[in-house]
């Protein structure tokens, strides 16, 4: 019998990515609604859905108004900018891409999506579930286990992060300790005062040596010079920033893992909300029977073993580049001079991509007489460009190829 694998979306952290992602080259529909955000979120959940094949899945949202920390602590994130119009735009119609994915949407008032996920993977672990939490925030090291794994997107594909990659990330024997760690080092987006002056290799040296805040608050005097006269000084807020960075696992949910049982995406709906939003590679993936089927038997994991390596995500075909060239806003780069190339292929190489997909753009009927228009080059979703050939003179052609 195969085991049930939950998939619990931290929702805002990935919209946020997806939007910062695109931001160098924002995608737009004719109605001037910057899609970026929708887009990426979407790429990353059918991604999701098709490599990892869950039997259950949430996406957790935060929710409006503060939470239970924001009652104890005002200041608790005041030091955030204020979310972009666009993704306040893109968020309702995420939720109703969810509804359309028959995929079940959480937002707990008074507790965040961190909560609503520690809680969910607690109760599922009880049951015997593999979960994995869809994030890159550093915060959900602290509720991994053997059964309770971090799914992290990059460019270019996904990290499996475990009890042994986050343990050797933080320099601890535990991840219960990645809690004292946020605790000592603070978080200055999050206006979390943790101990001025201790940074995180700081307070990893101090864990390894006491193994928790309380043990190293009460025995200061084992702590040499100016630290122990800063850690002594902010003793009472390094206690309570423990406090407000320990994810909560016992909300008060009306809802099971169990509920969260994967279903038929309503493909007539989705459909409808790709158009509106002219998502046409993604149309094109409905109109091909490529929409993900739920029930489906679960595949093996790609990344079952702990030490596995993500493979690439998927790059965009030929076929949606070639439709939309005459959209440069539709989350590709134009490539015009030498220097953005170059440029371009720096910014490749730093990721140092596993694939790369090219397509040629060329007008004929016959491949050794047709005239060349352009190059498609693409690394990630993030990472995709075009190279009109006729803007480069022949010595700039010398030039790139060099």
């Amino acid at each position: 019998m195969e085991r049930n694998k939950l998939v619990l979306l931290d929702a805002y952290a990935l919209i946020f990515r997806a939007y910062y992602a695109l931001i160098r080259t924002p995608r737009y529909t004719s109605q001037k609604l910057n899609t970026s955000a929708i887009f990426g979120f979407v790429n990353t959940l059918q991604d999701l859905l098709k490599r990892e094949n869950p039997s259950h899945i949430a996406i957790c949202f935060d929710p409006k108004g503060g939470t239970f920390r924001h009652e104890v602590y005002p200041e608790y994130k005041a030091g955030r900018e204020e979310t972009p119009e666009d993704i306040r735009k893109a968020v309702p119609y995420i939720k109703r891409i969810a509804e359309a994915y028959n995929i079940t949407v959480i937002e707990q008032p008074g507790y965040e999506a961190d909560d609503v996920i520690g809680t969910l993977s607690v109760l599922a672990r009880r049951r015997g579930f593999l979960t994995y939490m869809v994030t890159a925030d550093k915060d959900f090291g602290q509720l991994v286990n053997d059964d309770v794994k971090i799914y992290k997107p990059h460019t270019g594909g996904y990290d499996i992060m475990g009890v042994k990659e986050v343990c050797e990330k933080f320099g601890i024997e535990r991840t219960e300790q990645v809690i004292d760690i946020l605790a000592l080092m603070g978080d200055k987006v999050d206006n979390i005062p943790g101990c001025p002056g201790v940074g995180e290799k700081t307070a990893a040296k101090l864990i390894a040596q006491f193994g928790s805040v309380e043990n190293m608050l009460d025995n200061t005097d084992q702590i040499k010079g100016a630290l122990r006269a800063k850690v002594e000084a902010a003793a009472e807020q390094i206690r309570f920033s423990k406090f407000l960075v320990t994810i909560k696992t016992d909300v008060p949910l009306d809802i099971t893992p169990e509920a969260l049982l994967r279903r038929e995406p309503d493909v007539k709906r989705l459909r409808e909300l790709f158009t509106d939003l002219q998502f046409s590679s993604y149309l094109k993936k409905l109109g091909t029977g490529d929409a993900p089927a739920a029930q489906a038997p679960i595949q093996p994991s790609l990344f079952g073993d702990d030490k596995a390596q993500a493979p690439a995500a998927p790059l965009p075909s030929a076929e949606p580049v070639a439709e939309e060239l005459s959209a440069p806003s539709a989350g590709f780069e134009i490539l015009e001079t030498p220097e953005q190339v170059a440029d371009f292929a720096r910014r490749v190489l730093a990721t140092s991509p596993e694939d790369l997909a090219f397509s040629v753009y060329a007008d004929g009927d016959e491949a050794m007489t047709a005239t060349l228009r352009g190059i498609g080059v693409s690394a990630s979703y993030a990472l995709t460009a075009y190279i009109p050939w006729d803007a480069f003179s022949a010595a700039a052609l010398a030039e790139v190829v060099q």
